[in-house]
């Protein structure tokens, strides 16, 4: 069983994230902003993260920068969440680590196809 980091400071689209990766089978654990993301990486090891890019006290690209700069999680794939859809957004998330990019409101089927993708890779 794959665990997943769902990290998300809206408290309804984290809840409504992990109840559809509960019903796939997934363990998960959260965190609410990108300071928490740091330590339950380091504590949980993951197997993937889903990282909002619009975080409270440390933003998700600031976030990803350190989790790719950590020895014990330079190598969990990160997909980034963001509601900015503009070419740029991603740009910026595929430079600061992330090794994909969904944005809000989430296709879920989509973004299912490229968590397989990358835990099928990794």
């Amino acid at each position: 069983m794959s665990k997943l980091l769902v990290v998300e400071d809206d408290d309804m689209i984290q809840e409504i994230l992990v109840e559809r990766l509960l019903l796939r089978d997934f363990e998960v654990v959260t965190a609410d902003n990108g300071e928490d993301a740091l330590s339950v990486a380091q504590q949980e090891q993951p197997d993937l993260i889903l990282m909002d890019m619009s975080l409270p006290f440390l933003d998700g690209l600031e976030a990803t920068r350190r989790l790719r700069a950590m020895d014990e999680t330079h190598h969990i794939p990160i997909i980034a969440l963001t509601a900015h859809a503009m070419k740029e957004d991603r740009e910026k998330s595929l430079a600061a680590g992330c090794d994909e990019f969904e944005t809000k409101p989430i296709n879920f089927s989509q973004l299912m196809a490229k968590i397989n993708a990358l835990l099928d890779n990794h």
